[in-house]
C-alpha cells in the first residue's frame, strides 16, 4: 500500500520492530529518532523507554525506575532525550544512554492552578536552548524555562480565543523561531513569538496531537481523529490520509495517532494510543 502523494509518498513496513521475548508494548504515546537513526519508543509499558535501530533490532531499554506515565518525547541536536512524564507532573532530561541529567517539576506533585506542572504534555527547545513545555491536561499553559531549568515565564488561559487553550498537547519551535502549540481540543495549531505573543493559527485540524518539523521545513501532524497531515511551513497541505477508527489495514490508523517523528532517510514513525502496541513505519519513496 502506498500512502501520500507527490514527493511525499510512503510504503508502510509491517512488523518492523522486534521486542525481546516476553516483552510487550502497551499504549505508545511518543516516538523519537536520534542523529544515528536509533528509534526511541516511549510507552506505557513495563519497559517505558525502548531503543531500536532503524531496522527494528532491539538495542537497549532504560528508565524503568524513573518514568511513570509516558507522554511526550523530544531529542535535541546533541542527542539528549527529554521525556515528559504526564501523571508524575515532571520532565526528565537524559543522555542517550539513559543517564538522568536534570528534572523539572516535583515528582508526583501537581502545581497550583496555572503553575507548573499539572499533567504536562510535551517539550521543545528554542534557538538558545530554552525549554518550552506544554502543560495541558490540568492546566492550559505553556511554560518557558532557561536551559538549566529556571522558569522564565508562562502564558495561556482556558478558552477558544487567541492565546487561549483547550488542551495544549504539543509544543515545537519552527525554523522561523515561532512557538507552535497543538491546541488539541480547539482543533488548531497556534503560533507565538518566543516571548509568548500570539501571531496566527492554523485551524480546521482534527484534534492535533503531535508535531514534527524536518530539515526541509515540512510539518508533520499526527491527529487524534485517525488522520495524518503533512504541510508546508506556510500551512499549505501537501498530503494527508486517515481512516475510521478500528481500521486494521496496514498504513491506516486503528486507534489514535499520537506520536510522530521522521528519520534522516525521510522515513516516518507514527505511534498510537487507545490500543496496545501500535507503532507503524512509513518508508518514503524516492
Amino acid at each position: 500500500m502506498i500512502y501520500g502523494s507527490g514527493s511525499h509518498t510512503y510504503e508502510v513496513q509491517e512488523n518492523w520492530w522486534q521486542l525481546p521475548e516476553g516483552w510487550n508494548f502497551g499504549w505508545i504515546p511518543a516516538v523519537g529518532v536520534d542523529s544515528q537513526d536509533r528509534v526511541y519508543v516511549y510507552s506505557r509499558s513495563e519497559h517505558p523507554l525502548v531503543v531500536f535501530d532503524r531496522d527494528g533490532n532491539f538495542l537497549t531499554s532504560w528508565g524503568d525506575d524513573v518514568l511513570v506515565d509516558a507522554h511526550g518525547i523530544f531529542i535535541d541536536a546533541e542527542d539528549n532525550i527529554y521525556c515528559v512524564d504526564r501523571d508524575a507532573h515532571i520532565m526528565h532530561k537524559f543522555t542517550l544512554d539513559g543517564e538522568l541529567l536534570m528534572s523539572v517539576g516535583e515528582q508526583g506533585q501537581p502545581g497550583a492552578e496555572g503553575e507548573p506542572f499539572n499533567r504536562p504534555t510535551d517539550l521543545a527547545l528554542g534557538p538558545d536552548s530554552e525549554m518550552f513545555i506544554s502543560d495541558g491536561y490540568g492546566n492550559a499553559r505553556v511554560h518557558k524555562y532557561s536551559p538549566d531549568g529556571e522558569l522564565i515565564k508562562s502564558w495561556g488561559t482556558p478558552g477558544t480565543g487567541p492565546g487561549e487553550f483547550d488542551l495544549p498537547h504539543c509544543v515545537r519551535v519552527d525554523p522561523r523561531n515561532r512557538v507552535m502549540v497543538a491546541d488539541r481540543s480547539n482543533n488548531r495549531i497556534q503560533f507565538f513569538t518566543l516571548d509568548g505573543e500570539y501571531i496566527e493559527e492554523w485551524d480546521g485540524l482534527k484534534h492535533p496531537d503531535t508535531i514534527y518539523i524536518d530539515e526541509d521545513e515540512i510539518v508533520y501532524v499526527a491527529e487524534m481523529d485517525q488522520h495524518l497531515t503533512i504541510m508546508t511551513l506556510d500551512g499549505e497541505v501537501i498530503t494527508q490520509w486517515g481512516s475510521e477508527r478500528g481500521n486494521e489495514v496496514p498504513g491506516m490508523f486503528y486507534a489514535c495517532p499520537h506520536g510522530i517523528w521522521v528519520d534522516s532517510h525521510g522515513d516516518m514513525y507514527v505511534s498510537e494510543v487507545q490500543a496496545d502496541g501500535r507503532l507503524q513505519k512509513f518508508i518514503r519513496q524516492r
